[in-house]
């Protein structure tokens, strides 16, 4: 009877744990895409718009004020998630900006919110930006003439981004600034007027600029590569800038008021504990006064300097205890607000607020499936250590639900970056499926993170996989040290240098972790600086200050040490890679050479690569499919437990994503060698004169010009000058050559400006309104413009003919490498001409096509893509 009793009394016991057992959450409610997320007031508040799922995508969904969110309607179709959305000022118009697959080359589009479609379609949105490969920015979104955005874009130069004014309705863009002078920056006072540049030099310095009345530019503040400073907004006058800076003896960045006549500083505040950088200033639009500061150490905290915002986020912190409040979006006068609730334990609400009656409304959950399940979310706790060095490293520990804390599988999560990202409190779902999973999750804000100061930021500087991985590996050190980690079920996982540290975690410390997850991560230092994008040029020398100078023997010899594909020999453990094909910032080939590495050696190795991603998965069923296989991984090397079931769509995306690593491939960039110099140029001068004409074609437009080409003789020299002429007025380009075809000088006319040219070897010198500039060359060059067809009529063209020069670019400033090379025969007029192409190595789109004439050895038509122009195509044809 006795023994009976005992095992009914352990089969309770059994059945008791087994329901309090924290249930297996599914993965959608985390990952998949919210019900309802993102919602913003029109600024007239008459409209409520959110983000919502439309065919699968997370889109710009609208609705009345006063209506039910079922009554809403699409108003947008992207096939791709994108990074948010805001309201012109007028309420007119809704703007937003997106990619494709995932490359980084935003364009901004425009969709009017009253617009209802055709056929039941949603509306068509205009695309403002339409251009291939470049990387829109967004500078000023105008209130005085809500019609009117400041954009930057890069199109004549990869490099540097011009200004434009864009003007919403019609799309038409209008240049503002040139950026040949390595502007980085572009600020603008409350009335809208340009008033500082920053310009950044090759060593990472930035001098800010005030803008005079004249257009002349006057030096007022700088900073080094290591300390940071930029202007958040302006006084009630416009007399002065609020500049955050950190430049000289200060640590941590503080909030100075600024004249930018005489550049005298007058010290607002800093963190009154000290201990954190300025967090940000929020001011009021109409008064132009401060309503308040914050610093963010563990959590945010305010500064208030507005009594009555004080007193609505007081009321409102007192309706919701324990969770962090943020003003979304508001009316223009501040009467009405949407309001976003949320906490570290907490899935999201959002609320309207009247501002004046008190009244709080609900008004969505972005995910309510999670809220009925919020009490197995679990706290996250800020805590901190001591790394190798003695250095404390804050950090957020987060430890599964159901009350055990010691001896616990851990997953190391490491955030991007590094200098400058951190992480911080609050919901996060990686967190919170992780620890659903039966994880402790330590999250550490190691050194080159962000918002600790300085010091704390430039700590990390040529330290990859010295004192920043310690800072990680210390990390673990102290979850097995308080006996909260089992030291045999640590895994180490994160995004971008997250990715990065993964890999260095395996391979530098092969014996801290049991495992790793690499998602977008770098691992060979080398090719990730040899392939950023070209509009990151500006960051250079802070990418060599973090990393070390791949033009140093010094500088290589530290890339390589720290590099984890030259010691893949020593990761020893189970490793999941996961890539994005597109990715601009982390190119596929880093995934590849680890891969080929470890597979190689035979390694266990797995990769998931998605063709529709770049620096991140992005698209929900990309995302699900991700995870799946993620908590899979770690299921089986950890012991933690996962969610078998998956829907159909994401089983046949993960099969889809995962690659056979037999199959991978690489191989490594040819640097392409520039000829030394150029055969003799075959091909005579001959006093002329030749008609052609012209046609621009640009943004829809097409603009027939003339343009009649001179050939006369000067002493012992040739002028050969080409002179267009339309409804964009006269362009005049002339160049003196020798009889060998050598350029002596140069005059551009366009514009009202004049750009006068002189060659030597290997340089070429101009003047550009008055300023002094050079290129540089190392071995043969073609000069662009006048004559160009004749020095290239005049190489060997054979089938199969190339060679690789360097070209001065009149657009850019800058020389830049080409190829030369034949492409075929065509019958042009009756007579067989033989087709070149001229093709920038940098970018594929500044190319040039022409068909030469063997008997008269000059082009009878040239095609021109103009990058400077927007793509624009320039086709000119001899009479």
């Amino acid at each position: 009877m006795k023994k009976l009793l005992l095992v009914c009394l352990l089969t309770l016991n059994y059945l008791s744990n087994m329901t309090a057992q924290t249930p297996i959450l599914d993965r959608d409610l985390f990952f998949g895409n919210p019900q309802i997320a993102a919602g913003q007031l029109s600024p007239d508040g008459k409209w409520i718009s959110f983000m919502k799922e439309y065919k699968g995508i997370m889109n710009v969904w609208v609705k009345a004020f006063n209506e039910s969110f079922d009554k809403a309607r699409p108003l947008t179709d992207s096939q791709r998630p994108f990074n948010g959305y805001f309201w012109t000022d007028d309420s007119k118009y809704i703007l937003y900006v997106k990619d494709k697959d995932g490359d980084e080359n935003i364009n901004v589009f425009a969709v009017n919110p009253k617009d209802q479609g055709v056929d039941g379609n949603v509306p068509e949105s205009r695309n403002l930006t339409p251009l291939k490969d470049v990387a829109a920015q967004i500078y000023m979104v105008s209130d005085k003439d809500p019609d009117k955005l400041m954009v930057g874009l890069n199109d004549r130069d990869k490099a540097w981004h011009d200004l434009y004014e864009l003007k919403i309705s019609t799309g038409k863009l209008t240049l503002k600034y040139e950026n040949k002078e390595r502007v980085t920056g572009y600020d603008f006072d409350w009335d809208e007027n340009l008033r500082l540049l920053y310009k950044t030099d090759e060593k990472g310095s930035t001098i800010m600029y005030r803008i005079d009345k004249d257009g002349s530019l006057a030096p007022i503040y700088d900073f080094s590569v290591t300390e940071s400073a930029y202007v958040s907004s302006w006084n009630e006058d416009n007399t002065k800038a609020y500049l955050v800076s950190n430049k000289g003896d200060l640590n941590l960045s503080t909030l100075f008021l600024m004249d930018p006549l005489t550049s005298k500083l007058t010290k607002i505040e800093s963190d009154p504990k000290g201990k954190v950088d300025f967090g940000g200033i929020q001011i009021d639009r109409n008064t132009r006064k401060i309503i308040c500061t914050n610093y963010v150490a563990d959590k945010t905290e305010y500064i208030w300097r507005d009594k009555n915002w004080e007193s609505n986020y007081k009321f409102l912190q007192s309706k919701f205890p324990g969770r962090e409040i943020s003003f979304q979006s508001s009316t223009k006068d501040y009467s009405k607000f949407l309001v976003g609730v949320g906490g570290d334990k907490y899935a999201s609400e959002a609320y309207f607020f009247d501002a004046k009656t008190k009244e709080t409304i609900h008004q969505y959950t972005p995910r309510p499936e999670l809220k009925k399940v919020e009490k197995y979310l679990t706290e996250m706790k800020p805590i901190s250590y001591k790394s190798s060095d003695g250095l404390m490293i804050p950090a957020y520990l987060t430890l599964p639900p159901g009350g055990k804390t010691k001896n616990l599988p851990v997953v190391i999560l490491v955030h991007g970056g590094p200098k400058g990202p951190r992480d911080y409190w609050g919901y996060n779902p990686q967190v919170q499926f992780l620890a659903n999973r039966g994880y402790a999750v330590l999250q550490p804000n190691f050194r080159a993170s962000g918002g600790y100061g300085k010091a704390f930021l430039n700590a990390g500087d040529l330290q990859w996989g010295k004192l920043m991985q310690d800072d990680i590996t210390w990390g673990v050190k102290h979850l097995i040290s308080t006996g909260v980690a089992d030291k045999n079920k640590v895994a180490i996982m994160g995004g971008s240098y997250g990715g990065y540290a993964t890999l260095a975690g395996l391979a530098f410390t092969p014996d801290v972790y049991a495992c790793g997850v690499d998602i977008v991560g770098p691992s060979n230092i080398l090719t990730l600086l040899g392939s950023v994008p070209a509009y990151w040029e500006a960051g250079r020398a802070f990418l060599y200050g973090m990393v070390g100078d791949p033009n140093t023997e010094a500088g290589m010899a530290m890339i390589k040490a720290a590099s984890p594909l030259f010691s893949a020999d020593k990761i020893v453990k189970p490793l999941l890679i996961i890539q994005g094909a597109n990715d601009p910032r982390v190119k596929k080939a880093e995934a590849d050479q680890i891969v080929i590495a470890l597979r190689d050696k035979g390694k266990k190795v797995d990769y998931l690569l998605a063709d529709d991603e770049g620096h991140g998965f992005a698209k929900p069923v990309n995302r699900m499919a991700m995870y799946a296989e993620v908590e899979k991984f770690l299921s089986t090397v950890l012991g933690g437990v996962y969610q078998k079931d998956m829907p159909a769509d994401v089983t046949k995306r993960l099969a889809e994503l995962r690659v056979d690593v037999k199959s991978v491939t690489y191989t490594p960039k040819e640097e392409t060698a520039v000829s030394t110099s150029l055969p003799a140029i075959d091909n005579k001068f001959a006093a002329t004169s030749t008609d052609y004409d012209l046609v621009i074609e640009v943004q829809g437009q097409t603009i027939p010009m003339a343009m009649k080409r001179t050939i006369t003789q000067k002493g012992d020299n040739w002028m050969i000058s080409d002179v267009a002429s339309g409804q964009m007025g006269e362009m005049k380009d002339e160049i003196l050559f020798n009889s060998n075809f050598t350029p002596i000088s140069r005059n551009v006319e366009q514009m009202g400006m004049k750009i006068p040219v002189t060659y030597s070897a290997n340089k070429v010198e101009m003047e550009v309104q008055g300023k002094p500039m050079s290129m540089d060359f190392k071995g043969a060059m073609i000069t662009d413009g006048a004559g160009m067809d004749m020095i290239i009529a005049g190489l060997p063209l054979k089938e199969g003919y190339t060679i690789n020069v360097e070209m001065p670019d009149m657009s850019t400033m800058k020389s830049k490498q080409v190829t030369v090379k034949v492409i075929g025969k065509e019958m042009l007029n009756n007579i067989e001409h033989t087709m070149v192409e001229v093709v920038s190595a940098d970018n594929e789109n500044d190319k040039i096509t022409l068909w030469i004439n063997p008997a008269t050895k000059s082009a009878t038509k040239m095609v021109q893509i103009l990058p400077a122009m927007g793509n624009a195509k320039m086709t000119t044809t001899m009479k």
